[in-house]
């Protein structure tokens, strides 16, 4: 069931119901249609939310440990050797099972909050106005989990997700007859920890600041240079060390069409022709909307995004690559797109290669995993 094409036919009827005011009978048809989309609607709308929340849920206890959790306490007492507190604790417990260099800090705390920085009382002096240039670099959001794909975190061991790739069949039979047997077949989607990291610099001034504006930069910019990582795996990874996104393992749709709202119906007719269901949208870059922007009908009338797209959910990210001077337009059920993440984000906090300046260079190592649960769900096209 797909929200956008049951709330566009809910309106074509109401706009409908508006026109046979004066025809009873086909005025109580529609209405019952109406309120038969309207359960509809409801029912994928709860499907969807089930979908985003399936077998994304990380351990409780650490969760509500974050909201007291320092990053910066954290690096700070890993470089002297004496990390204490709720810090150790979690650390502790992320790291078990496997070796870690440095301190164990939760994905939640990178890609989950982000801190207030204060500036009252005394403090208000300690935030240094360089911090500033910070500002417009903060996009810590994956732009593949905006649109709704399946985030796994806690992982230790590695991850298969059985498949049903067949079912049995029904067979008409004579009176009396027996069926032909036949069964249900599996296959499996693995997953396994790849590693991505990132690597950033303090400087000695920036390490003195006041503990909460630090608490900022930590987070903010450690969870921009994995994110991005991540999100460019995730839609075309591919190569060495790294998994396979959308672009590497989906293949492209052959059409003929070249006017964008042709294409976008192909895409979209590709998933209906499989019965792939689920929340869906369109991902691309910022050079496709740059001309989907400019379409104009025969009377110079600028066409509205919703109507090139058929009413289905449009979002742009840079990390949609340029392919051969053309643009994917990637269509989607983005649930069907598995981010696996183990334990946490291991953080190696090295004061040495820049002691001559007295600053902190600090090394973030993450691993984790993509994989695409059926591939039917999802098709693209290059567009010039």
């Amino acid at each position: 069931m797909n929200i956008a094409h049951l709330q566009e036919n809910r309106a074509s009827k109401i706009a409908e119901l508006r026109k046979v005011t004066d025809n009873p009978e086909r005025f109580d048809a529609l209405e019952a249609e109406v309120r038969a989309l309207d359960k509809d609607i409801r029912r994928a709308a709860t499907l969807a939310e089930f979908e985003r929340q399936a077998e994304a849920k990380p351990d409780a206890r650490l969760e509500n440990e974050i909201r007291d959790y320092s990053v910066a306490k954290a690096i700070r007492e890993s470089v002297a050797g004496n990390l204490t507190g709720r810090e150790a604790e979690v650390s502790a417990e992320l790291g078990k099972g496997r070796e870690v260099r440095g301190v164990m800090v939760p994905t939640s705390a990178i890609f989950g909050e982000q801190r207030a920085m204060l500036t009252t009382g005394s403090a208000g002096n300690t935030v240094a106005t360089a911090m500033g240039g910070l500002i417009d670099r903060l996009r810590p959001v994956l732009a593949v989990q905006g649109m709704g794909a399946t985030i796994i975190s806690g992982l230790t061991g590695n991850l298969d997700l059985p498949r049903l790739t067949a079912g049995p069949t029904a067979y008409w039979v004579a009176e009396d007859g027996a069926p032909t047997a036949s069964d249900s077949t599996f296959d499996k989607v693995s997953l396994a920890p790849k590693t991505v990291a990132g690597e950033m610099y303090l400087s000695r001034r920036l390490t003195l600041q006041n503990g909460v504006a630090l608490e900022n930069v930590l987070r903010n910019d450690l969870a921009f240079i994995l994110a991005q990582a991540l999100d460019k795996a995730a839609i075309q990874g591919g190569g060495t060390n790294e998994p396979d996104g959308i672009l590497s393992v989906i293949t492209e749709n052959v059409t003929a069409a070249t006017a964008l709202s042709d294409i976008a119906a192909d895409l979209i007719a590709a998933l209906e022709i499989d019965d792939v269901t689920g929340t869906t949208g369109f991902l691309t870059n910022a050079a496709l909307m740059g001309a989907v922007r400019k379409v104009k009908d025969t009377t110079g009338r600028v066409i509205p995004a919703s109507e090139i797209f058929h009413g289905e959910r449009v979002v742009s990210s840079n990390n949609v690559p340029v392919v051969a001077a053309e643009n994917p337009l990637i269509f989607g059920a983005w649930s069907n797109l598995v981010l696996g993440m183990w334990s946490g984000v291991d953080i190696l906090a090295n004061p040495y290669s820049d002691a001559s300046k007295g600053g902190l260079r600090l090394h973030a190592f993450l691993d984790a995993d993509i994989a695409i649960r059926h591939t039917e769900a999802f098709s693209y096209k290059n567009v010039a």
